[in-house]
Order: C-alpha cells, then sequence, then structure tokens
C-alpha cells in the first residue's frame, strides 16, 4: 500500500493572478517539497486544475465570484512555474470539487490521501469532504502549511471545519 499526495489548484491565477494572495505566494516551496517527497518515495501524486471557459460570469460560480480567473489556455490556468514541470495525473475541474480525482483515489488501494493547495476554505475542503465520502475508512490528511486560503480566518475555519470531519490536518 502507498499514500497519495492530491495537489489542488496551485495555479498561478490563485498565486499571483487575479485572485492571488501573499499567503498563496509564501506555500509554493512548501508545496513543491512535499510532491518531491511523495515522489522520492515512489508514490503517487495528482493535480487538480480548476478549469473554466470564457463565459464563466454567466455560471452560477461566476455570479457568486465575479472574478475570471483559470480561463482554459490562459497564464492563469497553469500551475505554478515551480511546479508545472512535475511529472503526475492531471484532472480539470469546473467546480470546487474533483469528482474524476475522488474516482482515482477511490480505485486504488491507498493508506493515506493528503491534500495541500489552494484555496483551503473552498477547493480544499471540498475536495477533501468528497473523497472522505468516497473512502470513509482511509484516513484523508491536509497539510496546513501546504494550503492557504482567500484570508488568513478562512483558512483557519475551514482546518477546523475538516477536523470536525475527521480530516487529520498535519
Amino acid at each position: 500500500m502507498s499514500r497519495l499526495l492530491v495537489v489542488v489548484d496551485m495555479q498561478k491565477d490563485f498565486i499571483d493572478g487575479s485572485l492571488g494572495t501573499r499567503e498563496a505566494e509564501a506555500i509554493v516551496n512548501n508545496v513543491k517539497k512535499k510532491i518531491e517527497e511523495y515522489q522520492a518515495a515512489g508514490e503517487d501524486v495528482i493535480f487538480t486544475l480548476d478549469t473554466h471557459e470564457n463565459h464563466y460570469m454567466d455560471t452560477q460560480e461566476g455570479k457568486n465570484l465575479p472574478v475570471l480567473h483559470c480561463v482554459k489556455g490562459t497564464a492563469g490556468w497553469e500551475l505554478a512555474d515551480a511546479l508545472k514541470e512535475i511529472p503526475g495525473r492531471r484532472f480539470e475541474k469546473n467546480t470546487f470539487a474533483s469528482k474524476a480525482a475522488g474516482e482515482y483515489a477511490a480505485s486504488g488501494s491507498y493508506e493515506s490521501i493528503e491534500l495541500i493547495g489552494l484555496c483551503t476554505d473552498i477547493c480544499v475542503i471540498s475536495n477533501a469532504l468528497l473523497i472522505k465520502a468516497f473512502l470513509p475508512e482511509t484516513p484523508v490528511l491536509v497539510d496546513s502549511s501546504c494550503c492557504a486560503g482567500v484570508t488568513p480566518e478562512s483558512h483557519e475555519n475551514a482546518l477546523k471545519a475538516m477536523k470536525m470531519c475527521q480530516v487529520t490536518i498535519l
């Protein structure tokens, strides 16, 4: 049995683009180091990519978060420069959680599944709870030093909510 690392939405628009934050910029090196640790141990690493089209503002998400971001094919949609050459399966998603990444996690026999990335309070929590629903007996972990939220407060709130849902916070 091995572990799975899910790298959530480490894309330029969430780091230093239209929805970027200092906190997101600050975790890039931690994320890269964590990925390298998993790969050095021969363990699986997958990535989710928030993926929107130009009509994003007409979607429910666009009406509630009216900031165009992660439009497929744009620079903001790309993974951070420090991560984009790292091998690993990519799962595009047009909503907060990736059903395909959850199904991928459920198709393996992982001893644990760890999530890192952006944003703690939207996509990380959504993916953690989705994976927990697929695999209620598999430990799901989130490394808080490799995550950032929309705000530091919402990051902390998301960590507390995940802990209450039996996600282990590192």
